[in-house]
């Protein structure tokens, strides 16, 4: 009421809109917890129980042998790391401040700033993940798996896609999610929970047949992981899988959200909710 509104130059505004971004994505990390240490931990434990479940699980059942000839554990995080790093993402995209969020009531806000922050405090646990569970690894059991990952950059650059297409799923849903509220948590539930085998995370693509492969290829993050272990393993060469196909549809879907978004920011009311 008694601030005391000055223009700011471009670069000023967007300096303003980093800051409000950076402390917004330290809240969405924090929230679980007041200490800031034990709210990470938390949210870093879930992935690595995650990549120990599964490496145990193809231990038992003896798995093992079906995977690609390199480092298992590097064969297992290609899989679960970028499933976990996109459905993580679609969560928090989706599940965000929309419109009509008590957050919006602070003048600097705006939804724009929520979904930024939702991504990047979601890229940040799970690039912190990996680089604990690679670090433990390198230092008590496989001192070279670093020099076994064929081109590091590359699977850095799908696990960044798979964040990306998983953002951008996240905000078709987000867009969504006022007007068909319930259904719309159905269907997200759904694609998460389907993922855990459409995903492609507990097989190689390149041994699939043409029959089965079209149960699969639809999916964005099945290009990624197919296309990760082409990075991460020097005789594995991903044929069935395309990681251009992942980049187009997201910015697609991306488009599609952002207009939705526009459209649901516009007419949304916090009386909708009022009688659920």
């Amino acid at each position: 009421m008694f601030q005391v509104s000055r223009p700011r130059s471009r670069l000023g505004s967007f300096i303003y809109i980093l800051e409000l971004i950076y402390h917004n994505s330290v809240r969405a990390v924090r929230k679980t917890h007041g200490n800031a240490f034990m709210a990470i931990f938390m949210n870093m434990l879930q992935t690595i129980i995650f990549v120990l479940a599964f490496y145990f699980m193809f231990q038992i059942l003896g798995m093992r042998s079906a995977a690609l000839r390199g480092d298992f554990l590097v064969y297992i995080m290609t899989g679960v790391f970028l499933f976990m790093t996109h459905t993580k993402t679609l969560g928090a995209v989706a599940g965000s401040e929309g419109p009509a969020s008590p957050m919006m009531q602070h003048a600097p806000m705006n939804t724009a700033i929520a979904i930024v922050s939702a991504m990047i405090s979601t890229l940040y646990i799970q690039i912190l993940s990996l680089m604990v569970i690679l670090f433990v690894y390198d230092v008590a059991f496989n001192p070279e798996v670093m020099q076994e990952i064929h081109d590091p950059i590359g699977c850095m650059a799908m696990i960044l896609l798979s964040w990306f297409s998983g953002g951008a799923i996240g905000l078709v849903f987000l867009a969504a999610k006022p007007w068909f509220p319930t259904p719309v948590s159905i269907i997200s539930t759904v694609y998460q929970r389907a993922n855990m085998i459409a995903s492609g995370k507990m097989f190689v693509a390149n041994t699939l047949p043409s029959s089965m492969l079209v149960m699969f290829d639809w999916n964005p993050l099945f290009h990624t992981i197919d296309q990760s272990r082409g990075y991460a393993f020097v005789d594995y060469n991903p044929r069935n899988s395309d990681w251009e196909y992942a980049l187009y549809l997201s910015i697609i879907l991306v488009m599609i959200g952002l207009m939705g978004e526009f459209y649901t920011r516009k007419h949304a009311s916090a009386s909708w909710s009022a009688r659920r």
